[in-house]
């Protein structure tokens, strides 16, 4: 993006681009470099994100905010997950780092209710932190490395996105709401549809969706695989931030008027109907009405994904007086201290537990397997934001994704229900007569940072040191997976792994063994010589966890050969000096077969003068032509082993 003049009409997305452009012309797909005004970090990757600070000799964040959430790894079974909060409490204070401690909720409708400002741009060590897109910023996942060295005060870069339009129009009817929006945009562009692209809401049927409704449109971008999705700030922003006692952070945000797209579509929100994502993918989605009437065990109201207050007052109201069927779990998670204690003022917290609802503590919980795991082949309907196969806990599970509308008619019927067919008047809740609660917990930079220091409890282990790229390369294909394979398939959550998540020897035990329980133990007796894995389309689709990079390659992985990547792993990748190749010839892929020998040669030279590298097959003699997309900065970094040793370096300078 050649900067334009003040008589172009610029889109928002641009706009904010150009605001905080550091290095690069923007250019579609070249690289970028953009200042981050705050950061974003929660307790499942944010442990990795201090120890990266710390063997990088940071004293203080550079960024205007940097908040740290504890959301992901409440349960406290063992010493782990509590040692890990106090690490991050203390080096909070250490790094001068805002706070947020376990119970004040999940870390992006807290981030919004708290820190969020339109025209800020926003780097998060969450996949979904693009959920603060609702608010008019240019939010942002990435891997925790690239968080941390935005910490530090560099600028984070990516590759220049294009801009998708899509324009809203009409109003939302009874009983379809903001989650059937984004699994409308589910249903017609699939889980890679967002790749390489910024989604930009605009048109007359914004002044319907309020900010939180806005957040789970946001949050959902990333199952589209987007970079981020950005909404103006006007009025129904200035609103909630009025209400949330921050009116001052307000500026209004817009497009320019005759603005333009690279790419258009269009939502009547008037026609949209209530749908569901099937399992086990967010781009499996169906009408409801088509899938009505099959029994489920489970219906789960909150998460990242529907964190606002409504999301759980209309369940409430439909509950009311009523009982929910006695074969289903009816799971409350709020997502904050905040929605919590409105609930409570409200009456809404009691007629749900009347009906038969089980509360559970302010946090991500379920959504990413910490506790509430379905029963063996039982659906449960789900307002998360991704039913990845056994992310629940449960392998092989059946989990849905909904609204809180559908999973609340069918919690009460027992059976999946569009929730249209119901013997009552759709709730109107108006999020007007809420009230105002401060979340008195979350901690502010400490006074003294001096003072502090950093504790760490036996399962915080140093940071493996990685060397530089060899210039040949030879290793067996320890691996051959298929399209869309996700972090969660390269290393997966839940309460059984992601208390390893400081312990980089000891989680990478857990390195695909969803899809191959031998691969760990295989991968060590390469982990000196090196190993390859070939992967399909949209390799690594899903979470920011950055330990689905830095695991395989403790366990020796130095190449990954693919049809395509998700933009967060495949940075994540470079960051920890893994490289990853593209077929020239799609066809490739085919001819390679798990446990086939290649031969890489003249690595080195053919990344820093772009020309095309080849792998010879041992088993067959045949060579495949391999490209890659890297920048100059990215093809430093994999040959140096990482960004990592790029930063000690700058540091130490």
């Amino acid at each position: 993006m050649t900067k334009q003049t003040k008589s172009q009409p610029r889109n928002l997305a641009h706009k904010l681009i150009e605001s905080h452009l550091v290095s690069g012309k923007g250019k579609p797909g070249e690289e970028i470099g953009l200042q981050i005004d705050q950061t974003l970090t929660q307790d499942a990757t944010g442990t990795l994100v201090m120890l990266e600070l710390e063997a990088m000799g940071l004293d203080q964040v550079k960024t205007e905010l940097s908040a740290q959430y504890v959301d992901h790894n409440l349960l406290q079974t063992d010493n782990r997950n509590p040692d890990d909060h106090v690490f991050l409490r203390s080096a909070c204070e250490k790094f001068g780092i805002w706070f947020s401690p376990a119970g004040s909720g999940v870390s992006h409708p807290v981030h919004m209710e708290r820190f969020g400002k339109p025209g800020k741009t926003l780097l998060g060590s969450d996949s979904h932190t693009c959920a603060a897109g609702s608010l008019g910023m240019l939010a942002m996942g990435a891997g925790g490395l690239s968080v941390a060295t935005a910490m530090c005060g560099e600028p984070f870069y990516l590759n220049m996105p294009r801009v998708m339009g899509v324009k809203l129009t009409g109003r939302l009817p009874e009983w379809v709401s903001a989650k059937d929006v984004i699994l409308e945009m589910l249903r017609r562009h699939g889980v890679k549809g967002g790749a390489g692209k910024i989604i930009e809401y605009y048109g007359p049927g914004l002044k319907g969706l309020s900010a939180m409704d806005r957040h789970v449109i946001a949050n959902m971008g990333q199952e589209m695989g987007h970079t981020a999705t950005v909404f103006p700030a006007d009025d129904v922003v200035h609103d909630f931030l009025k209400q949330q006692k921050r009116e001052n952070d307000f500026q209004r945000l817009e497009a320019d008027s005759g603005a333009t797209y690279d790419m258009y579509d269009e939502i009547d929100l008037g026609k949209l109907e209530p749908l569901i994502a099937l399992p086990s993918s967010p781009g499996k989605v169906f009408p409801v009405r088509e899938v009505a009437g099959e029994p489920i065990y489970q219906a789960y109201i909150g998460s990242s994904a529907n964190p606002g207050l409504r999301d759980f007052a209309v369940p409430a109201m439909m509950v009311k007086g009523r009982q929910v069927h006695e074969r289903v779990s009816f799971d409350i998670n709020p997502t904050s201290r905040q929605v919590l204690e409105n609930l409570v003022e409200l009456g809404h917290l009691t007629d749900l537990l009347s009906a038969g609802a089980r509360l559970h503590q302010t946090g991500c919980n379920g959504c990413i397997g910490m506790g509430q795991a379905p029963a063996t082949d039982q659906i449960s309907l789900r307002t998360v934001p991704r039913n990845f196969a056994g992310r629940s806990g449960t392998s092989e599970d059946k989990v849905c994704l909904c609204s809180p509308e559908t999973a609340t008619a069918s919690a009460l019927r027992g059976v999946i229900t569009d929730p249209r067919d119901l013997d009552m008047s759709y709730p109107v809740f108006d999020e007007r007569t809420t009230f105002f609660v401060e979340d008195r917990n979350i901690r502010p930079p400490a006074r003294h940072p001096e003072l502090s220091v950093v504790e760490k409890g036996p399962n915080i282990s140093t940071l493996p040191t990685f060397e530089g790229l060899p210039d040949s390369l030879e290793g067996p294909v320890l691996l051959k997976v298929g399209d869309d394979i996700s972090t969660d398939d390269i290393l997966p959550a839940g309460s059984r792994i992601l208390p390893f998540r400081s312990n980089i020897p000891a989680i990478s035990e857990f390195t695909y063994t969803r899809l191959d329980p031998t691969y760990p133990e295989r991968a060590k007796q390469y982990q000196d010589s090196g190993s390859l894995i070939v992967g399909g389309e949209n390799y690594g689709q899903g979470s920011s966890r950055e330990h689905a990079a830095l695991a395989p390659r403790y366990l020796g992985l130095r190449a990954v050969i693919a049809k395509s990547y998700s933009r967060i792993h495949w940075q994540n990748l470079c960051s920890f000096g893994v490289l990853p190749l593209n077929f020239v010839t799609q066809d490739d892929f085919d001819s390679i077969e798990q446990g086939d020998n290649l031969v890489l040669k003249g690595l080195v030279e053919a990344l820093k003068s772009g020309d095309s590298i080849f792998a010879e097959n041992t088993r067959t003699g045949e060579r495949y032509e391999l490209t890659h997309n890297l920048s100059e900065r990215q093809v430093r970094m994999v040959i140096e082993g990482g960004l990592l040793n790029m930063m000690r370096q700058a540091l130490a300078a």
